[in-house]
């Protein structure tokens, strides 16, 4: 088991800018904002040969009324869980009454703690350490987390006061079979509540206020067998109603998300019908290609006629994504989530097929016969081979001539033939054309320019024949 170093302080103390030096990536958001990381993040980092998890987790608030209560929720789940807390305190600023007051509720734990002083950059490390020694937390560790000084002596010293701590652990080996699935939605729509119920605990902050997730959050998930990565993203807004450079930091996470996800659950709100901005949203996760599964959550409020109404405008405005299976769920309540994960994996192994290059062409040649393709100045066009040329999304490259003049009709035609053909589910299908080359022109080419006359003047004669 790696060592779990918890990262706990007052808002905008600097935690998700040592979360990322600590681990060596970007994955927590970082803006001058306070109260900007409001769920538990984890990521896994290493100094030397020593591995270790780093949990990165809300200001501490003694507010008990507002998001800042949940947020202090999850800190606290973190500290039940961790083995080291990194008590971040200012510099700059120097002690302050919070400070005092999460240095004594840290206490009440038990865990070993150290207190470390970040934003020295231009500080005296000694004068910037002095007033703290009054929380009589042992020695501060100074560190400028946005340059990266002082930081791997920082994880050295914490990873020695654990008593049964061993140089040498690895990173459990990863078997790269683990799902990534990207919960993608408008604000507010129940993606963190549809999460928390597919795991079964409280993971994930949910408060009734749109934008409550900011970052990309991923959880590792277990079921029957199967390893799962839950991304949990923000909400996307449509681009005139985003005015916060949070915001718009938060949206482009998503984006990424979708990136690296190998399937897409769109939770839409039923509640609030199917607005443009979902429509807007489908369109770039199709245009991603990457496997989808729809989730309309808060069904169970609805009446019959409201029902049969969103019935109607998913038929309508999601016809572009009639390949995606769509499931009517109630995260609150859990009412038909236990169909998504099976959806999910329909929807994967549909993404990731695997087809033999003669199977591909016998598939081709029946479509062919089926419906053959149009004529092109009288000459048809003809389809010789198809073999696949990559997965997420399935990508069928198929070979002939005069492919360029196959109309998007008939493309469609061939994309609709395969889907059905290999029972794909959940998934689009590319399909890439190649044109042979004409096997005359490379000899035309091999003329002398007193040839080429020549043979153009006989064109000419037989033209005028004719």
């Amino acid at each position: 088991m790696l060592p779990v170093i918890t990262l706990v302080g007052r808002s905008n103390v600097g935690k998700s800018t040592l979360f990322n030096q600590l681990t060596r990536t970007r994955d927590a958001l970082v803006a001058d904002f306070p109260g900007l990381t409001r769920d538990r993040k984890y990521g896994v980092g290493r100094v030397g040969d020593s591995g270790y998890l780093v949990v990165d987790t809300g200001g501490l608030s003694d507010d008990k009324h507002s998001i800042a209560a949940r947020m202090a929720d999850q800190t606290r789940i973190a500290l039940q869980e961790t083995d080291i807390v990194l008590l971040l305190v200012d510099g700059r600023e120097g002690l302050t009454a919070a400070d005092e007051t999460i240095a004594a509720y840290l206490r009440s734990y038990g865990k070993p703690m150290v207190l470390v002083v970040n934003k020295i950059d231009d500080l005296d490390p000694h004068q910037a350490c002095a007033e703290f020694h009054a929380l009589g937390m042992g020695v501060p560790q100074p560190i400028a987390a946005a340059h990266g000084r002082g930081i791997s002596g920082l994880v050295e010293y914490a990873l020695s006061m654990l008593p049964d701590f061993e140089s040498g652990i690895e990173e459990p080996a990863h078997d790269g079979q683990a799902i990534r699935i990207a919960f993608v939605g408008r604000p507010n729509v129940g993606k963190s509540t549809l999460i928390n119920r597919l795991i079964g605990e409280q993971r994930l902050l949910t408060f009734d206020l749109p934008g409550t997730t900011r970052d990309s959050i991923e959880i590792p998930f277990e079921k029957q067998g199967q390893a799962y990565i839950l991304i949990d993203t923000a909400g996307v807004r449509r681009r005139a109603r985003v005015k916060e450079v949070v915001e718009k930091f938060s949206v482009v996470k998503s984006l990424q998300a979708i990136e690296s996800a190998q399937v897409v659950i769109l939770v839409l709100d039923a509640q609030q019908g199917i607005t443009d901005q979902d429509a807007a949203l489908l369109g770039v996760v199709a245009q991603s290609g990457r496997a989808v599964v729809l989730a309309v959550n808060k069904w169970d409020g609805l009446k019959d006629d409201q029902r049969k109404q969103t019935r109607r405008e998913l038929d309508r405005r999601l016809s572009f994504l009639s390949y995606a299976e769509c499931h009517m769920i109630s995260a609150l309540h859990g009412s038909k989530v236990g169909g998504l994960l099976p959806a999910v994996l329909k929807a994967y192994r549909s993404a990731m097929v695997k087809i033999a290059t003669p199977k591909l062409t016998r598939l081709l040649e029946q479509a062919v016969q089926a419906h053959q393709p149009p004529l092109v100045r009288g000459r048809r066009i003809k389809l010789r081979y198809a073999h696949q040329g990559g997965h997420n999304p399935p990508r069928f490259i198929i070979h002939g001539n005069q492919t360029r003049h196959l109309s998007e009709s008939y493309k469609r035609y061939l994309m609709n033939y395969f889907v059905k053909a290999l029972r794909l589910k959940g998934t689009p299908v590319r399909l890439e054309f190649k044109t042979g080359d004409n096997p005359y022109s490379a000899r035309r080419n091999k003329l002398t320019p007193l040839q080429q006359r020549k043979r153009k003047r006989m064109v000419c004669q037989v033209k005028r024949r004719r």
